[in-house]
Order: C-alpha cells, then sequence, then structure tokens
C-alpha cells in the first residue's frame, strides 16, 4: 500500500526586519501573514546579522523559557574578528546573566520589586507624578507631553527606587539609549560599554561610603556580608541604565496616544477607574513595544517548524507579535479595556521574566490616574501630530502635541 509522500519544505528567502508603518507606533503589517504562512522567517538586521523572526505565541511562549537560548552581549554578537581577548568586560546585565551568580542577584532583588513593596512606594510615586504635571501645565497649552511628563516620569521613578542620581541623567542617557538600540547602531552601542561600567562603578564607591535608602546602596553591603559579588552589582546596575526605565517611558507614551486615538477610551477610563487594573494589562499587551528587541543565541541545534537553528544562531521571539496571536486572544488586533482573559508575555516567562514587572504596572497606572485627574478633556489638537522614529523596531512617540481645557489655547 502506497502512501503520499509529504509535501516539500518551503523554503521563504531571508526578509528584511519587520518595522512598524511610519508615523505610526505598529506593529508591523506582516505580523499576520507570518504568524499564518511562516512563523519562523529569517530576517537580515541592521548590525548586518541574519536572524530567525518567531511570531506565534505558542512558540514565543517556548524560546524564551528555553535553556539552549542565551541572551548574548552587545559586545559578542554578532560575532567580530576585531576583538582582543584582554577587551574589557561587555555590557552583561541580568539578561546576561546566567547560574548561580544570576540566582543570587534576583533572591537579593526579590524584596525590593516585590508587589508589597511597590505598593509602599506609591504614593511617592503619585507625588513624582503630580510634581512633573505641575511644571508641564505652568508651559502653557498646547505643550509636549512626552517632553514635560511622559519622559521623565518613569526615569524619575527608576532612579529614586535604584539610587541613580536624576540629576545625571544628560550624562548616561544618551549612552544608555545607544547601548539598548545596538540592533541598530551596533558599533556605537559597543563603544558607549566601558562609560556606563566606569559611571555606574564610581556610583557604586559613592554608595559604599553615604548610606541611602535604594536598592544599589542594599546590593553594595549585601557584598560585604558576602552574599553577592560586586560584579553582579554592576551588572544590575547596567540593567536599569538600559532597560529599567525606557520600556516604561515607551509603554507609557504608547499607551497615551492609543487611549487618546482610539475613539473613547481615553473617556472610559476616565469615567470608570475600577476598569484600570485589566486596562493597564491590555495596554502591555496591545502596545507592540517589544518588536522584535528580545535577541537570543542558540547554544545547541534546535527544530522548529521543520526548520533548523544551527548552534551560534540568532533568534528573535518577537513578544510582539505572540501578543497579537488570534490563537489566543480573541479580536487580537483591538483594544478591548476589559479584556478578561489576558496571557500576554510582554514580561517574559522563565529564569529572565522581568524582575521589574511589578514595579513597570505601578508606573503605567499611575502616570495614567495623575493624567486623568489632572487632564479629563486631555486631547491631541487639530493640525498636530505625534513625531515617530519610523527607522526603529520599537516606537513610542518623541513629540505629544496636547491640550487640555474645553477650548484650545490660541
Amino acid at each position: 500500500m502506497s502512501s503520499t509522500p509529504p509535501e516539500p519544505a518551503i523554503e521563504w528567502p531571508v526578509i528584511d526586519l519587520p518595522l512598524p508603518p511610519p508615523g505610526t507606533m505598529g506593529p508591523p503589517e506582516q505580523y499576520g501573514w507570518l504568524r499564518r504562512q511562516c512563523p519562523l522567517a529569517q530576517v537580515r538586521l541592521p548590525a548586518g546579522a541574519t536572524a530567525w523572526y518567531a511570531t506565534r505565541y505558542e512558540d514565543v511562549r517556548d524560546l524564551i523559557a528555553d535553556p539552549r537560548l542565551i541572551r548574548p552581549t552587545i559586545n559578542d554578537w554578532p560575532p567580530r574578528h576585531d576583538r582582543a581577548a584582554d577587551d574589557e568586560p561587555g555590557l552583561i546585565t541580568m539578561m546576561e546573566l546566567d547560574g548561580p551568580r544570576h540566582a543570587a542577584l534576583r533572591r537579593a532583588l526579590a524584596e525590593p520589586f516585590s508587589v508589597r513593596s511597590i505598593r509602599r512606594r506609591l504614593p511617592r510615586l503619585r507625588r513624582s507624578a503630580d510634581r512633573l504635571l505641575d511644571e508641564f501645565v505652568a508651559g502653557g497649552q498646547p505643550g509636549d507631553l512626552v517632553g514635560g511628563f511622559l519622559e521623565p516620569f518613569p526615569l524619575l521613578a527608576m532612579c529614586e527606587l535604584v539610587g541613580i542620581p536624576y540629576e545625571d541623567r544628560e550624562y548616561f542617557l544618551p549612552r544608555a539609549d545607544a547601548a539598548l538600540g545596538a540592533i541598530l547602531t551596533l558599533d556605537e552601542g559597543r563603544q558607549v560599554t566601558a562609560q556606563l561600567r566606569d559611571y555606574i562603578a564610581s556610583l557604586l564607591d559613592r554608595k559604599r561610603r553615604e548610606r541611602a535608602d535604594d536598592i544599589l546602596t542594599e546590593l553594595v553591603h549585601a557584598c560585604g556580608r558576602g552574599s553577592l559579588d560586586g560584579e553582579s552589582v554592576v551588572n544590575f546596575g547596567l540593567s536599569m541604565l538600559v532597560a529599567g526605565y525606557r520600556t516604561s517611558t515607551m509603554f507609557l507614551g504608547d499607551a497615551v496616544v492609543a487611549l487618546l486615538t482610539v475613539p473613547g477610551q481615553y473617556a472610559r477610563l476616565r469615567d470608570d477607574r475600577g476598569v484600570m487594573p485589566g486596562a493597564v494589562e491590555e495596554l502591555l499587551r496591545f502596545i507592540p513595544v517589544m518588536n522584535g528587541v528580545v535577541v537570543l543565541q542558540a547554544v545547541e541545534d534546535i527544530e522548529l517548524h521543520g526548520r533548523r537553528i544551527r548552534a551560534g544562531d540568532a533568534v528573535l521571539p518577537v513578544l510582539a507579535s505572540a501578543n497579537r496571536d488570534e490563537r489566543v486572544f480573541a479580536d487580537a488586533d483591538r483594544l478591548d479595556l476589559c479584556r478578561a482573559d489576558n496571557p500576554h508575555l510582554t514580561f517574559g516567562r522563565g529564569a529572565h521574566n522581568c524582575i521589574g514587572a511589578h514595579l513597570a504596572r505601578a508606573q503605567l497606572t499611575v502616570g495614567l490616574q495623575a493624567l486623568l485627574d489632572r487632564f479629563p478633556d486631555l486631547r491631541v489638537p487639530d493640525g498636530h501630530h505625534p513625531t515617530w522614529d519610523d527607522e526603529s523596531p520599537s516606537k513610542s512617540p518623541l513629540t505629544l502635541p496636547v491640550s487640555w481645557c474645553a477650548t484650545d489655547a490660541a
């Protein structure tokens, strides 16, 4: 009895890294087609390398927790032949740490980033938000909400909690953004590594001499008790500089854009604060910040969808696509502030799930509450539009002009 031979595997060409449509936060238009037709595609990255681009929910969920995939540093990937053996240590954050050092650091951070600890900080977060909004209002309308509030609020919250001087932001912000954007500007990201490490090292020296109520101070003294090593504390400091505030800034900015541009959503949240917890989860799912920004590297061969990811290959599990997967989320492309079943993957999964998830939720909640209370009639004035960096795979508004009174100011 003859059997039907299997259909030959389709060899899809390498595609360019999907980007959001110009003038929008996204997501990229290719997501739906990729999930249906080519759930594991090969993409060209601006840095000159290729990577596997995974878009389905179940694949992304499994890949981000797969021990056969590690997070490479920007100094180690893509590989280069000009790196000397005695180079300075690379830009290693908590995402690149594994094993006992990673476990010890997460244990030390469990309490400061716990729900209980973050809840105690809510009044302080709200005072910071209100102070920034006082200054923003004083500038008159229309005003740029990004520069006046959406950028500084998550940064100020992170600085106060961690112990990074907010007044140093003009030094560390451009360098941290260069490191975070290394998928686009690899050489620039590598060049700032030593500068960021030196900044954190000098800050930790100060913490050893001057006690303060912040996480870095506690970690420095935990080193003195032998429960942590000094390099792990540097790794944590680099994590906070590079990613500890920027994703929160992007989520808050995109959340406000979504609420103001999807009809009725801002008023819905303004008039019924009881939906806020679910609305925050839905905004975290809906907003496509996590578009191809998680780069992993295989340490052994992996088979997926009939294709072989070889040891050394880069893999991009696209959380933003997984969060729009119609197999998991009903009407996935619609913002539903009352969505009940919402197992989004925004904060990752497994050993490297985001330790700052509770802080990120608190910043988004408090930031939105402060805006809703202060500006019940917030809107983008006629003839004004947000501006975007259309070269970036992950986008939030660069500027967001808003008015907040019933009649626009002249």
